[in-house]
């Protein structure tokens, strides 16, 4: 990533911050009232990685939820110290989630096999009432088809959905789960995000700091 995007990211890093992380898919508004203990954003700090870092950087979460096998998914546990891209948002999305996941198979794509094998994506939605188990394996099944390691679709009760997005350190998705966190969380070895990615974001930028994150950079 060239240089001259860093004070557009810094930009992205401060609203971030600010509690103001919620991005609306279509239509609806976000509240920017609702910070949910999103962690601070380094905004200045030189990085070496090409998303935004985290400062501190975010814990990896816990959460229970329903994979889109129908089988219990207990996210800590299976995806614990294995580099891991967690999103939220909801399949019926015209542009952030599809762009999103899109993005993330492009990268996955560039890292080599090695590479790619090792990364856990994990898509949870914001948006219980239509993204049943099937639907969410229909939908990932989109991007992931030629990959070594399929997307995972979680979902649950909307009460449980909350509690993962706070769990996670990202605003609570509103206006029935199209107002929604629009940041894409890579979690490393040590179980933490050090980077994220929004839309300011390439698939080169990801696939960049999937390299470092899968080797322990």
């Amino acid at each position: 990533m060239s240089r001259a995007r860093r004070p557009a990211l810094a930009a992205a890093a401060l609203l971030v911050a600010a509690g103001l992380g919620l991005t609306a898919c279509g239509s609806g508004s976000a509240d920017a009232s609702n910070t949910n203990a999103v962690a601070s954003v380094s905004s200045s700090a030189p990085s070496r990685y090409d998303g935004v870092s985290l400062d501190p950087a975010y814990q990896r979460p816990q959460f229970t939820l329903t994979s889109d096998t129908g089988g219990t998914y207990d996210f800590t546990t299976v995806t614990k110290g294995k580099p891991t891209l967690l999103f939220f948002g909801y399949t019926h999305c015209p542009d952030v989630c599809p762009t999103t996941m899109a993005d993330i198979a492009v990268a996955l794509r560039d890292v080599g096999t090695d590479v790619a094998k090792q990364v856990q994506v994990v898509f949870v939605t914001t948006d219980p009432k239509r993204d049943s188990t099937a639907r969410l394996a229909q939908w990932l099944g989109q991007f992931d088809s030629d990959l070594p390691t399929k997307f995972v679709g979680l979902t649950g009760s909307q009460d449980v959905l909350n509690q993962a997005q706070l769990s996670a350190g990202v605003p609570v998705a509103q206006d029935d789960g199209q107002t929604h966190s629009a940041l894409l969380l890579l979690y490393g070895a040590d179980d933490k995000a050090h980077v994220a990615f929004d839309a300011g974001n390439t698939p080169r930028d990801i696939a960049h700091d999937l390299k470092l994150v899968a080797n322990g950079s």
